[in-house]
């Protein structure tokens, strides 16, 4: 389970850059496990180092400047997440910190495993997201109304499916929205069990 989102203060990080994809995000030289865990250093490796395999900081790439050091909240580009479906990409984010990424589109599965994994893909378009990034402040999320604000009261709506918010809200993953309804699985079960008992011969065995 993830921790719940409901609402979300931070200065969002710039990286307004179309078509960033998975192996941008995570490229593949740094999964070096099958876990969740231990991919915070691999994060955008390609872009914050200044060697491949390096850990030296690029000073140039945003995520190395101080100013934004606790962001929680990327601003993106077009496409953002395109390329593999590669989950690790989406755990690295977590695991660094990052719970929210405002970006005009996203692709489909990158979006499904930041729900999945506490991560509110939240769609605005280009020209939302360049006043934001223009304004230089802090942006507040709040999720049940579906809101994007900065301090000087300038707010956009995003859209967002019952589902995946509710996932958000709870920190639930697939399987534990799935539990949430054991009792009317259970109660199918067992009116199946009557209508079709053959089905279920040799279940307990």
């Amino acid at each position: 389970m993830a921790e719940p989102l409901t609402t979300l203060t931070s200065l969002p990080m710039p990286l307004i850059r179309d078509n960033i994809d998975t192996d941008q995000i995570i490229p593949s030289r740094e999964m070096k496990s099958t876990g969740k865990t231990g991919l915070t250093d691999g994060l955008f490796a390609g872009w914050r180092y200044t060697e491949i395999g390096g850990r030296n900081p690029d000073p140039n790439f945003v995520m190395n400047d101080p100013v934004f050091a606790d962001s929680q909240i990327i601003l993106g580009g077009k496409n953002f997440g395109c390329g593999s479906s590669r989950e690790h990409a989406v755990w690295a984010l977590a695991e660094y910190g990052f719970r929210a990424i405002i970006a005009p589109s996203f692709a489909p599965i990158f979006a499904g495993n930041c729900v999945r994994n506490g991560i509110l893909p939240a769609v605005l378009d280009t020209d939302a997201i360049l006043a934001i990034d223009q304004s230089h402040e802090q942006v507040t999320i709040d999720l049940p109304a579906q809101t994007v604000r900065i301090a000087d009261g300038d707010s956009w709506s995003f859209p967002i499916d019952e589902e995946a918010k509710a996932m958000l809200l709870e920190g639930l993953d697939a399987i534990d929205l799935s539990l949430k309804l054991s009792d009317e699985i259970a109660a199918w079960q067992n009116a199946d069990l009557t209508a079709r008992p053959w089905i279920y011969l040799g279940a307990n065995a």
